[in-house]
């Protein structure tokens, strides 16, 4: 009997999760746009608890969606040692849904150029992220979903504050630089706490990333344990932080390439005069604090600039 309590909890646990993720996915993707009618997504599949999430979430959608849309699940064999090249073509067939494992050696190749002791995570991001855009050229993905969630995009925030000297941080949907490729965050609603449980309990057979993962001090798990105090210490701030990383306000701020201060004049709401065009910051892929970047376009309402 106390069994049968217990699957019952995880059961009603499993589904209370699922729905708000789905939610929360749904939500970013309607938001930014992300899915249209006819898109062919090639979903990126590391291994991690998060891009099982977003695979396991995105076929959940894709069953009910007013749209029709193709998913396509791509993993990249960096031929790490001991990495486990059965797990993922075995789940992947026990899903039904089409699939790709594409082998290249970048794992040799960062070892040879990084030193020993140095971050891997830079080099290793480059040269995954080049095959991967060039992979969905060939099998025709018109977008890339990565499974990065709110809270990877909240610590590339920290990270290119404290480090990079930038207010950038991965954008929920992304142009590269050549025009080419188009790359989706559909977890960017979603907490990493909800994902990490709904990975237990869907039992996903996680590969742990023993070329990047394992490395200790990297400057990402410091913010990381900075933000879990704050959320521990301050219940609700991640989500206010998060929330300010959407209700940007670029006339606040100290950028004049970002927002037209030199042409201030008095005599205007907010001496934004007729002649005033709105203007957006650079764009640019990641490095290894980031991946993606975004300019923020000035909003016309004048009423978002009080305040």
């Amino acid at each position: 009997m106390q069994t049968d309590s217990l699957d019952k909890q995880k059961k009603t646990r499993l589904n209370k999760l699922q729905k708000r993720l789905r939610r929360e996915m749904g939500q970013a993707i309607e938001a930014f746009n992300m899915i249209e009618d006819g898109d062919k997504v090639m979903v990126c599949l590391s291994g991690g608890k998060d891009s099982f999430a977003m695979l396991d979430i995105l076929m959940n959608l894709q069953k009910s969606a007013p749209i029709r849309f193709e998913l396509v699940a791509v993993n990249l064999d960096q031929k790490q040692p001991g990495f486990p090249e059965e797990v993922l073509p075995a789940y992947l067939e026990s899903l039904g849904v089409p699939f790709h494992i594409v082998e290249r050696d970048t794992y040799s190749i960062v070892k040879s150029v990084v030193p020993e002791g140095k971050t891997t995570c830079g080099l290793c991001s480059r040269l995954r992220r080049g095959t991967l855009y060039g992979f969905a050229d060939e099998i025709g993905a018109n977008k890339i979903a990565l499974g990065h969630h709110r809270d990877d995009i909240l610590e590339t925030f920290f990270l290119n504050m404290f480090f990079g000297g930038k207010l950038k941080s991965m954008p929920p949907k992304l142009v590269s630089d050549d025009g080419k490729n188009m790359v989706i965050r559909p977890l960017a609603y979603a907490r990493e706490k909800d994902i990490m449980e709904y990975a237990e309990l869907r039992e996903f057979p996680i590969i742990p990333c023993n070329l990047c993962g394992s490395q200790e001090n990297l400057q990402r798990q410091v913010i990381k344990e900075m933000l879990q105090g704050w959320d521990k210490a301050h219940p609700g701030r991640i989500e206010t932080m998060f929330r300010s990383l959407c209700n940007v306000v670029p006339s606040h701020l100290a950028d004049p390439q970002l927002f037209d201060f030199k042409g201030l004049q008095l005599g205007f709401p907010h001496g934004i005069g007729p002649a005033m065009q709105t203007m957006a910051g650079p764009q640019g892929e990641d490095d290894e604090a980031a991946v993606g970047g975004s300019g923020v376009q000035v909003m016309e309402k004048i009423d978002i600039l009080s305040v």
